[in-house]
């Protein structure tokens, strides 16, 4: 059994950092730069943050203050030097990490 570090991220769909879009910068980052094994981004349909306003969608709005949450993993070394980049870019806070079991070969 291989140990791998996995790391969520939670931002807003709208989130901006340098004018550019905060989810499609991180994904590029992990992807083109980093190349961690796997990447996932979960859009929220509801949700609300440390201030507790409460943000939902339906049909007719759009809203880009909904949840995103980015989820990736890769071995725990990788991980270590892909998170100081992250903390540039995400909030305090929004980041969590932590060690699971991985069938992985």
């Amino acid at each position: 059994m291989t140990t791998v570090s996995v790391v969520r991220i939670y931002i807003k769909e709208g989130d901006k950092h340098s004018g550019h879009n905060l989810m499609q910068d991180i994904f590029r980052m992990l992807h083109d730069q980093y190349k961690v094994r796997g990447v996932t981004a979960f859009r929220g349909i509801a949700g609300f943050g440390s201030k507790g306003e409460v943000f939902a969608d339906d049909i007719m709005h759009f809203n880009v203050h909904l949840p995103l949450v980015l989820e990736f993993f890769d071995e725990p070394e990788t991980v270590d030097i892909v998170m100081p980049h992250l903390r540039e870019l995400v909030p305090p806070g929004h980041i969590l990490r932590w060690e699971a079991d991985c069938g992985c070969e």
